[in-house]
């Protein structure tokens, strides 16, 4: 094993062992909510999530601890590198000796199976704010979860429509060789197909690890595709961007489409080279007053950066979690992770970040979805002012049919 390795596992096992001191019994203090988040701190997805997910979590809790005082709500942080086998460590950890009642975020599609799978064992609860992968309210729905934001099939199916509908469509995709990347890539196909376009190719690159993508944008290049389309996230995307500007792919008249870009990326791109991209995002931090109060709460916090749909997910999600777990009673929620579920699913879903929504039976938190174009730096007028509106997609269009995904509760 490399000293690398061992050096972030220890920072993983550090993580947990930083809640340690809390725990004061937790089974028997009932006024006491856990809340753990599995987060990745310093991996290619730490820009997107991370501590900006962190910040938005203890925002939610601070409103909800305003309002009832009577209940400490504790919120315990891990890194777990991106890593199934070292997620699912630090949550039988949580669960077993920590007292923690929910995990949220889980920003892994491969890592947040493995947790869904895990928390219906215990009967504990997941609130997945930033995996993406399409399954998790399909065949792998469960009474345990539910899926926030967004999802592959909502990503690919807004932003590959909509290019092909614009003559782009011909595609190569380059995606991450894991879970998220095989799920995005291949429901971006299928809405690629669905209305007309074609895809003559596609690649991977392994996963976390990949900076240098010359060979997998060379290989794009070559196919002649219209579109190249990026089925990766964080820095793999950001690294994708830039090195296709190196080698001028865009000004060869192919299009670059990131499938999953959001704005602190879109911020480390800059918009010299970012400027043109189309991508689709669940919420922008500049559409409404709404969006800014929060923004505003938001990015003292976070050295002025601005959150992206994931951060404000995890607002949305830990509010709509704690209202229910206080609507059913703590020590009720505290006792089912199925039981706080279904509390959930049965109440509005409303918060100051998202606004209104609902939870589907199969888990799927249901709203709006947003194609953006990427502003030009001449047509940026403020700090963070980088998305024009290209379309709105109602909740129903841009996500998969309850019916369709295979999920045992819809179809029972």
């Amino acid at each position: 094993m490399s000293l690398a390795i061992t050096r972030r596992a220890a920072l993983a096992v550090s993580g947990a062992a930083a809640a340690a001191p809390l725990r004061r019994a937790p089974a028997a203090d009932r006024s006491t909510i856990r809340i753990g988040v599995l987060t990745d701190l310093n991996g290619p997805n730490a820009n997107g999530t991370g501590q900006g997910s962190v910040v938005a979590t203890k925002l939610a809790v601070e409103d909800f601890t305003r309002q009832h005082p009577d209940v400490d709500v504790q919120v315990l942080v891990a890194d777990y590198q991106s890593k199934p086998d070292i997620a699912q460590s630090i949550a039988r950890d949580w669960f077993g000796r920590q007292g923690v009642d929910f995990i949220s975020n889980v920003n892994n599609s491969s890592a947040a199976l493995a947790i869904a799978t895990l928390v219906r064992e215990k009967d504990k609860a997941a609130i997945f704010t930033t995996p993406a992968s399409s399954d998790l309210t399909g065949k792998a729905c469960s009474p345990n979860h539910v899926q926030w934001t967004y999802d592959t099939y909502s990503l690919g199916s807004c932003t590959g429509k909509a290019i092909v509908a614009e003559g782009g469509d011909t595609w190569f995709l380059i995606a991450a060789d894991y879970t998220f990347g095989k799920f995005l890539a291949s429901d971006t196909a299928r809405a690629v197909t669905s209305v007309g376009g074609k895809v003559v190719g596609q690649i991977s690159h392994p996963f976390p690890d990949t900076t240098d993508f010359s060979t997998f944008l060379l290989q794009a290049q070559a196919s002649g595709a219209k579109v190249i389309g990026l089925a990766n996230s964080g820095e793999n995307t950001v690294n994708c961007v830039k090195q296709a500007a190196e080698f001028g792919i865009a000004k060869r008249g192919q299009k670059l489409a990131a499938l999953l870009l959001t704005i602190p990326d879109v911020h480390g791109i800059g918009l010299a080279t970012a400027q043109g991209l189309l991508l689709t995002e669940a919420w922008y931090w500049d559409m409404n007053d709404q969006t800014r109060a929060f923004a505003k709460r938001y990015a003292p916090r976070m050295d002025g950066k601005m959150p992206n749909m994931l951060q404000a997910g995890d607002f949305s999600a830990i509010t709509h979690t704690l209202k229910a777990m206080q609507a059913m009673g703590v020590a009720k929620a505290k006792a089912s992770g199925k039981a706080l579920i279904a509390q959930m699913k049965a109440m509005p879903v409303e918060d100051e970040a998202y606004g209104k929504g609902s939870i589907r039976a199969d888990g799927r938190v249901m709203n709006p979805m947003y194609l953006f174009q990427v502003k030009s730096p001449a047509k940026s007028h403020y700090p963070w002012d980088y998305y024009r509106l290209v379309r709105t997609v109602s909740a129903e269009d841009a996500f998969r049919p309850s019916h369709d995904g295979g999920c045992p509760m819809v179809a029972g």
